[in-house]
């Protein structure tokens, strides 16, 4: 089975997208290529978000913000939008909205919240993907 080209937004690229793309290179590195990029990239990944991630023995230390356009090339096959914000649905690209709030700013137990619903999601996606049942007519908002 090929892998998939997935790709998860948010906001800054600092905290949710970031987790979701630790995630889904630990535990679906099999059926999906993972990529995360923020509408508005952050300076840094921010602290918690790293911790957090160490927490689950998944190390993002390398990881940093970047913009839409730093992950051009191949065309995604699915897009995860998790910005709160509207963004149009490419065309022929899987496309879901996941309302996730964002932890920026607040406290460990929220980053904690915040990863494991992340996590849950991402096992979803993985799990989808590996029953080859995933395509742009299935996806449906978060």
């Amino acid at each position: 089975m090929a892998r998939k080209r997935v790709l998860f937004v948010c906001i800054g690229n600092s905290c949710r997208s970031q987790m979701a793309e630790g995630f889904a290179r630990k535990y679906g590195s099999d059926v999906m290529e993972a990529q995360s990029a923020g509408l508005y990239p952050a300076p840094i990944v921010a602290p918690l978000t790293q911790k957090v991630m160490l927490e689950k023995n998944i190390d993002i230390g390398g990881h940093f913000p970047k913009g839409l356009e730093a992950v051009a090339g191949p065309p995604f096959d699915v897009v995860i939008n998790m910005s709160g914000q509207k963004m149009p649905a490419p065309k022929g690209v899987a496309f879901e909205e996941w309302k996730i709030r964002d932890p920026i700013g607040l406290s460990d137990d929220v980053y904690r919240e915040v990863a494991n619903e992340i996590e849950q999601r991402v096992m979803r996606l993985v799990l989808t993907l590996r029953a080859g049942a995933f395509d742009a007519r299935k996806a449906s908002p978060g």
